[in-house]
C-alpha cells in the first residue's frame, strides 16, 4: 500500500456505531457485574472450606473445590474468546452468565464433595467465559481514549476480589450458611440477566477466528491429568499404584501430543518459538511458581485461623489482609520501578527470598502463636510474591517480539493459574496425608467424639484436654503444609538467577489494569489491543506538545481549530453516508451550537466546507488539507511508537498502528476538546 492509499484509508474508513455516554455506563456497570461474580468465586470459597468440608467429609479433596473452578477456567478463558470471536461476544457473555448461575445453585445444593466439586468445575467454565468476553466487549463499547480508564477500572475490580472474597466468605459462612457462598451468584446474575440481553450491544465481529483445537484439547487432559495424579498420589492411591502411573504417562502423553501440534497449528495458543527466548521461559517458570505459592498458601491460611486460632471464618478473612496488602504494595512498588528504570532482573531474585522467608514463618506458627507473629509471617511472604508477580508480566510484555506480543502475556497468565491449580491441589495433597494420621491419634489419645473434630465450630466445644490435642494435630499437619513450600521458593530463586537483564521497549505501564492482570485475571489482549494502550500513551503524554509543531511542519495550513473541525464534520459525514446537520456536532460533545458555530464558519469561509439546505460536508480542499495533516500526524505517530519499542515496526506492526490511527481520527479529538479549542481561540 502507498503512502497516499495508507493515509486515505486512515481518513475515510467507517467506524461501528457508537453508544451515547449513559448506553456506555450501562453496558460497563453490566459488564463489571457479570465479570465479579467470575473474579469472587476465585477468592471466597477458602474462609467457607473448612465448614463446606466438616458438613460434607472428603477432607483429602478440600483442595479440589479450588482447583476444579482455577481448571475449567482457565481452558474456558481460551476457548470463549475464540468463540466470542465466532458467535459475538454478546452471545457468549449471556451464555456464561446462565451457566454460572445454574452452576452456583447446583453447587449451593449439595450433599457430598463430589457434587461440589463437578459443580464448581461448571461455575469454572462460566466464570472463564465471563471474564474473557468481559475484557474483549470494553473494545466494543468504549472509545480509545478512555478505553485505558476503562480496563484499569476492570483490573481494580479483579485485583480488590482477592482481598473482598474472603472476606465475604467468611461473613457469610458465619451469618448465614456455607451454601449461601454460592447462592449468592444467583439473585445478581438474575439482576444481571435481562438487562445484559436487553442492552448490551452485538457488535459484528471482523474475521472468523482460527481454532487450535488439538492445542486446547491436549493441553487441557495434560494440565488435568497431572493436577489429577498429584491430588490422588499418596491419598487415594499409592504412588507407584498402576493408577496413578497411568495417569501420569497418559498426561505426559498428551503434553507431548500438544507440542507437537503447536508446531503445526495455524495460530497456535502457545507457540512454542517462545521458549527460545530466556526471558520468557524463565518468567513462564517464576509465574507458574508465584502462582503454586499463592493460591496454595490462601487455600489453607483460613485453615490453620479458624481451627488452631480458633476465630471465626469472617475474622479468617480479616486477618489474611497483612498478606493481601503487602502482595498489592509490593506488586505496584516493583512494577514502577521497573517501568522507569528498566531493571528489572533484582526483583524476581528478592521476591524468591522474601517468600522462602514468609514460609519458613508460617512453618514455625502453632496454636500457640500470637496474632502478631502471624500477620507478620503472611505480610513478609505476601511482600515477597508480590515483588515477582507483576514484574514478570511486564518483562514479557516488553520484550517478545511485536507478533508475540497477545500470546505471551497470556501465556503467562496461563502459566500462573495452572500454577495455582497445581499449588492448591499439591498442598492438599500434603495435607491430607498428614492430617488423618495425627488427627486418628488425637482421636484416640485424648477420647475426643470424632464427629465433632472436622469443624471448626466442633473443635471449639471440646473439653480443654481434648481441645489442645485435636488443635494440635491440625496445627502440626499445616506446618508440614507451609514447610513443603520452602523448597519451592527456593526453587524460585534458583530459576530467578538465570533470568537475563535485557533492554526493555517500554510498549506497557504498570497500571490498574496491570494489577488486574498480576492476580491472574485471564490476559487474551491482542497484540493489536496492547499497541492501543499505547497509542492512547503516547497522544495523552506527547501529542499536546507536539501538535504546534505538526500544525506547522505539515503542508495542510491549518490551525487547531480547523482541524478538530474538519475531523468532526469527516466522521459524522461516514456515518451519515452524506451530508449532515451541524448540530450533530455540538449534541456528540454536548456543547451548545454557539461554541461551534464560529469555528464551522471559519472553514466555510476558507472553502474549506459547503453548506446547502443547512447541511455542511467537507469540499474537495478540505479533504485534501485534512488529508495532508493526517500525514504528518501518522508519520508522527509511526515515528513515537518505534522509538518507544527501540525498533522499526514489521509489516504487521504497521497494518495494526494504521487501524488504530484510523479509529484515533475518526473518533477520538487528536488535537484538543471543544472547549480548549474555544480557549484557544479566543
Amino acid at each position: 500500500m502507498s503512502q497516499a492509499e495508507l493515509v486515505d484509508d486512515i481518513s475515510t474508513a467507517d467506524e461501528p456505531p457508537v453508544l451515547g455516554p449513559t448506553a456506555r455506563n450501562v453496558a460497563f456497570a453490566l459488564i463489571v457485574g457479570g465479570m465479579l461474580l467470575s473474579a469472587l468465586d476465585s477468592t471466597i470459597v477458602a474462609t467457607a472450606l473448612p465448614t463446606i468440608v466438616g458438613d460434607l467429609g472428603g477432607a483429602e479433596h478440600m483442595s479440589w473445590v479450588v482447583t476444579a473452578y482455577l481448571l475449567t477456567q482457565t481452558i474456558a478463558t481460551i476457548l470463549g474468546g475464540k468463540f466470542g470471536d465466532l458467535l459475538g461476544r454478546k452471545w457468549i457473555f449471556v451464555g456464561s452468565i446462565v451457566l454460572f448461575t445454574a452452576a452456583s445453585a447446583l453447587a449451593g445444593l449439595s450433599q457430598t464433595m463430589t457434587w461440589l466439586i463437578g459443580s464448581r468445575a461448571l461455575q469454572g467454565i462460566g466464570g472463564g467465559g465471563l471474564t474473557v468476553t468481559a475484557t474483549a466487549m470494553i473494545a466494543d463499547i468504549i472509545p480509545l481514549r478512555d478505553r485505558g480508564k476503562y480496563q484499569g477500572a476492570i483490573g481494580a475490580v479483579f485485583g480488590g476480589t482477592t482481598v473482598l472474597g474472603p472476606l465475604l466468605g467468611g461473613f457469610f459462612t458465619d451469618h448465614l450458611s456455607w451454601q449461601w457462598v454460592f447462592y449468592v451468584n444467583v439473585p445478581v446474575a438474575l439482576v444481571i440477566l435481562p438487562f445484559a440481553v436487553r442492552l448490551l450491544p452485538s457488535v459484528p465481529t471482523a474475521a472468523k477466528p482460527v481454532f487450535d483445537t488439538l492445542g486446547i484439547v491436549f493441553v487441557s487432559l495434560g494440565s488435568a491429568g497431572l493436577i489429577l495424579a498429584t491430588s490422588w498420589g499418596g491419598t487415594q492411591y499409592a504412588w507407584g499404584s498402576a493408577t496413578i502411573i497411568g495417569i501420569v504417562v497418559g498426561a505426559v502423553g498428551c503434553l507431548v501430543v500438544f507440542g507437537y501440534a503447536e508446531r503445526r497449528a495455524a495460530e497456535p495458543i502457545l507457540p512454542l518459538r517462545l521458549f527460545r527466548r530466556n526471558v520468557f521461559s524463565v518468567s513462564a517458570v517464576l509465574s507458574f511458581i508465584v502462582g503454586f505459592a499463592l493460591l496454595g498458601t490462601m487455600t489453607f491460611l483460613p485453615t490453620y485461623l479458624q481451627y488452631c486460632q480458633g476465630v471465626s471464618a469472617t475474622v479468617s478473612g480479616l486477618r489474611t489482609l497483612p498478606m493481601v496488602f503487602g502482595l498489592i504494595v509490593a506488586s505496584v512498588g516493583a512494577g514502577t520501578v521497573v517501568s522507569k528504570t528498566g531493571r528489572y532482573r533484582v526483583f524476581p531474585i528478592a521476591g524468591a527470598i522474601v517468600m522462602a522467608v514468609g514460609m519458613l514463618l508460617l512453618a514455625r506458627v502453632d496454636e500457640h502463636s500470637s496474632t502478631t507473629s502471624v500477620s507478620l509471617a503472611m505480610l513478609v511472604l505476601g511482600v515477597g510474591i508480590g515483588l515477582a508477580m507483576q514484574v514478570l508480566t511486564i518483562i514479557v510484555q516488553n520484550t517478545v517480539d511485536y507478533r508475540d506480543l497477545g500470546v505471551a502475556t497470556s501465556g503467562v497468565t496461563f502459566f500462573r493459574t495452572m500454577g495455582s491449580s497445581f499449588g492448591a491441589a499439591v498442598f492438599g495433597t500434603i495435607y491430607a496425608n498428614q492430617l488423618k494420621p495425627k488427627l486418628g491419634a488425637a482421636v484416640v489419645s485424648s477420647g475426643a467424639d470424632p464427629r465433632l473434630v472436622t469443624t471448626p465450630e466442633g473443635v471449639k466445644s471440646l473439653p480443654a484436654a481434648q481441645h489442645a490435642s485435636v488443635v494440635h494435630a491440625y496445627a502440626e499437619s499445616l506446618q508440614h503444609v507451609f514447610a513443603s513450600a520452602v523448597p519451592v521458593a527456593v526453587l524460585a530463586l534458583l530459576v530467578a538467577l538465570v533470568l537475563r537483564q535485557v533492554p526493555m521497549r517500554g510498549l506497557t505501564r504498570p497500571g490498574a489494569a496491570d494489577l488486574g492482570h498480576g492476580f491472574a485475571m485471564p490476559d487474551q489482549r491482542t497484540s493489536q489491543e496492547q499497541l492501543e494502550a499505547q497509542v492512547v500513551r503516547i497522544l495523552r503524554a506527547r501529542l499536546p506538545e507536539a501538535a504546534a509543531a505538526l500544525l506547522d511542519s505539515s503542508r495542510a495550513g491549518l490551525d487547531a481549530v480547523q482541524v478538530w473541525t474538519l475531523r468532526q464534520i469527516a466522521a459524522q459525514q461516514l456515518r451519515a453516508h452524506g451530508a449532515i446537520d451541524p448540530l450533530t456536532i455540538a449534541a456528540a460533545h454536548r456543547v451548545p451550537m454557539a461554541l461551534v458555530r464560529p469555528a464551522l464558519d471559519d472553514v466555510l469561509d476558507a472553502g474549506m466546507v459547503t453548506e446547502q439546505a443547512g447541511l455542511v460536508e467537507l469540499s474537495e480542499t478540505g479533504r485534501e488539507r485534512f488529508r495532508a495533516f493526517v500525514l504528518e500526524l501518522w508519520q508522527w505517530l509511526v515515528a513515537q511508537v518505534e522509538e518507544a519499542n527501540g525498533a522499526p515496526l514489521d509489516d504487521a506492526g504497521r497494518d495494526d498502528l494504521r487501524l488504530i490511527a484510523r479509529r484515533v481520527l475518526l473518533s477520538e479529538d487528536p488535537v484538543s476538546e471543544p472547549m480548549e479549542i474555544a480557549q484557544a481561540g479566543g
